[in-house]
């Protein structure tokens, strides 16, 4: 069993790798260039084969699917940046339609299976309802770690700004590479909603979780409304996701946020 995981240079990316690792499954990581070296969020980064290729290259992907001979694909790989998105429409197109499409059809000829994310803003955003993975899409766009982020800023300002009508729930790549894997060796296709468990909570009160686990007393956090912060892309309000397909289907749901939280901000404590 082999595997090819593309974006490695990215968080999901390198978790999925090491995961595949952890269960002695060969996997071989791709990216633009070559960046799978050396050391990540205070976790070593697994050695395995790495080749670069260009998703939004179809002679690129074929060839990289092709010669290394994988029985599926994780496709990690995508364009995140959404203000940036905002700016350059093509180019995100690009990666994450065109790209997804280059890997797609090449699984598709092959017959192998494929995995691949997607995001909250395919959804409207509107309403309190959680979003089932049957729901139909209205996408408002293309949707930096929020937790790096904060502390970062807690650095040199005493106070922030940060959005409480924005509903949704964390999701750590660690945990989330581990149900990735786990659907990967099953033939359970279909549409999956995955979060981290635990109660559906804004920016804002993440933020203020976030001071608390890391002992930060020094920054006080302002909730304003997604108008009043006035950000480039239009962020969904509600962003709560049903996920009882998963238990539904038999695979063990994530942990609580507030154990992942406690867990990755334990790692950055070591770096």
């Amino acid at each position: 069993m082999k595997a090819l995981v593309t974006g490695v240079a990215g968080q999901l990316g390198h978790d999925v790798m090491n995961e595949l690792a952890k269960r002695n499954i060969a996997g071989v990581g791709t990216d633009l260039k070559e960046v799978y070296s050396g050391v990540m969020d205070g976790t070593p980064v697994t050695t395995m084969p790495y080749i670069p290729m260009d998703i939004t290259d179809p002679e690129s992907v074929r060839k990289g699917i092709i010669d290394t001979g994988v029985d599926f694909v994780i496709h990690c790989a995508a364009w995140t940046a959404v203000d940036k998105a905002e700016e350059m429409p093509e180019a995100c197109r690009k990666v994450n339609a065109y790209g997804t499409l280059n890997i797609a059809k090449v699984c598709e000829e092959l017959d192998i299976p494929m995995m691949y994310f997607s995001t909250d803003y395919v959804f409207n955003g509107n309403g309190t309802r959680p979003w089932e993975p049957e729901d139909a899409y209205e996408p408002l766009v293309n949707g930096k770690n929020f937790i790096k982020t904060m502390l970062n800023l807690a650095k040199n300002h005493t106070t922030l700004r940060v959005v409480n009508d924005q509903i949704g729930t964390p999701t750590y790549t660690y945990d989330l590479a581990r149900l990735v894997v786990d659907m990967a060796l099953t033939d359970k296709y279909g549409i999956y909603h995955v979060t981290n468990e635990g109660d559906y909570i804004s920016w804002y009160d993440f933020a203020c979780a976030i001071f608390k686990e890391a002992g930060i007393t020094s920054v006080e956090v302002i909730p304003v409304t997604s108008e009043e912060y006035g950000a480039a892309a239009k962020r969904p309000y509600n962003s709560r996701m049903d996920r009882s397909k998963i238990v539904k289907e038999g695979f063990e749901p994530l942990p609580d946020w507030r154990d992942a939280l406690k867990r990755y901000v334990a790692i950055l404590r070591e770096m």
